[in-house]
């Protein structure tokens, strides 16, 4: 079994410096850190217990199969800030069938992500013998 220590998720968005506003600005993602110089340096955000790193430069947008599924706490309250912030709403805060509460937004290039609310009563939240 392969032991995985960290996890990265890489972008290679067609124009850098879009890109990197959204994250960092619009959506708020904290910088890990910055490596490399001019406008395709990478820089490196927390996603919960992972990473987004946004490097590089591609000719064309990355595939419609690829999203980025981000638990927040408060769905509802993601929705009305990101609004605030410029953020266009893709489709707003919905429960699913499943019944987590899912918000749809994109980024600059189109890649789908998804905002998701676990609730208190759902069986992802519940732990055994806890």
């Amino acid at each position: 079994m392969v032991h995985v220590l960290s996890s990265r998720i890489l972008l290679r968005p067609t124009d850098p410096d879009r890109s990197r506003a959204f994250y960092g600005e619009q959506l708020g993602l904290a910088v890990h850190r910055e490596f490399g110089t001019g406008p395709e340096r990478g820089t490196v955000y927390f996603l919960g217990g992972g990473f987004l790193e946004v490097s590089g430069r591609a000719e064309a947008p990355p595939s419609p199969a690829l999203a980025l599924w981000l638990q927040v706490e408060d769905a509802a309250a993601a929705e009305a800030e990101l609004r605030a912030k410029g953020v266009e709403i893709v489709r707003p805060p919905v429960e699913e069938p499943w019944g987590l509460v899912e918000m749809w937004i994109a980024d600059p290039d189109g890649t789908r992500i998804v905002l998701v609310e676990v609730p208190a009563d759902h069986p992802l939240r519940y732990r055994p013998g806890i």
